[in-house]
């Protein structure tokens, strides 16, 4: 195989969730300068449109906006549908629609475990299950479709801040991305995750508003993370080059797991 080919991801279809804003649309840009074709979801329909809008007019691959909230297990399902009018096969699945809530433990309140829980884990799982026909029709042994799931390096570490239902779901998601990994190879799918650290989202903009010069300070390479480097590793797992790569972890944060200290 060239080496031109390795990353190659023109013409793949693509649904990115959650990709109207900070990772999903770094994500979804990447794949659409890249050639695919992507469909993207989000709970504002206006910003999902938009978003459409500017990337269509990127001039390379093509971005289909289908709103929908995924904290409802009937707009996962009318997604699924609107998907599978306009097309018989998904390449790769990228989980990426979340939410957070931070609170001290002792006024942490239930509403916060059961939102975020079922968005960031339950959801995923139902979405997933759900796109398995389309995934499995553009799957070859060569060529296997790809989930990626958007963990967290909070999924990994005890985080700063109060954040103990989201930390819960992303250490919960990681570990089903293996599960799914081990029971989806077979059908010639991979499942792998992606840890993000700092990078520039309406998520993490209250934070590094904060704590921005501290979060760079501690980080091995010394910067938040860019665009490119969140999509790039999408790229890497959606395409040959990823093609032997299932059950992965992989954080991409800049280091800050790693961070040696004094």
């Amino acid at each position: 195989m060239q080496s031109s080919s390795l990353f190659d991801v023109k013409d793949k279809v693509v649904l990115v969730t959650g990709g109207g804003r900070g990772i999903g649309l770094m994500i979804a840009h990447g794949f659409v300068v890249n050639g695919a074709k992507v469909y993207i979801s989000s709970r504002s329909a206006k910003v999902c449109d938009q978003v459409a809008e500017e990337l269509n007019k990127l001039g390379q691959g093509q971005c289909i906006s289908i709103p929908a909230d995924l904290q409802s297990l009937d707009e996962v399902k009318r997604l699924v549908a609107e998907i599978s009018k306009r097309e018989s096969k998904l390449h790769v699945l990228i989980n990426n629609a979340g939410a957070n809530w931070g609170e001290a433990i002792a006024t942490y309140p239930d509403q916060a475990f059961e939102k975020v829980m079922n968005l960031n884990l339950k959801r995923v799982f139902s979405l997933t299950q759900a796109m398995i026909p389309l995934l499995e029709a553009a799957a070859t042994a060569a060529t296997p479709s790809s989930i990626i799931n958007i963990g967290s390096i909070d999924g990994i570490r005890v985080p700063p801040q109060e954040t103990y239902a989201y930390s819960a779901s992303k250490a919960a998601l990681h570990q089903m991305t293996r599960v799914l990994a081990g029971h989806l190879g077979a059908r010639h799918i991979t499942c792998n995750a992606i840890a993000p650290g700092p990078f520039e989202s309406k998520m993490m903009a209250e934070t590094l508003r904060k704590m921005g010069d501290q979060i760079i300070a501690g980080l091995p390479l010394g910067r938040i993370g860019q665009p490119e480097d969140i999509a790039a590793t999408s790229i890497y797992l959606a395409s040959r080059a990823g093609a032997y790569t299932t059950g992965a972890i992989i954080p991409v944060d800049g280091g800050s797991l790693v961070r040696a200290k004094a």
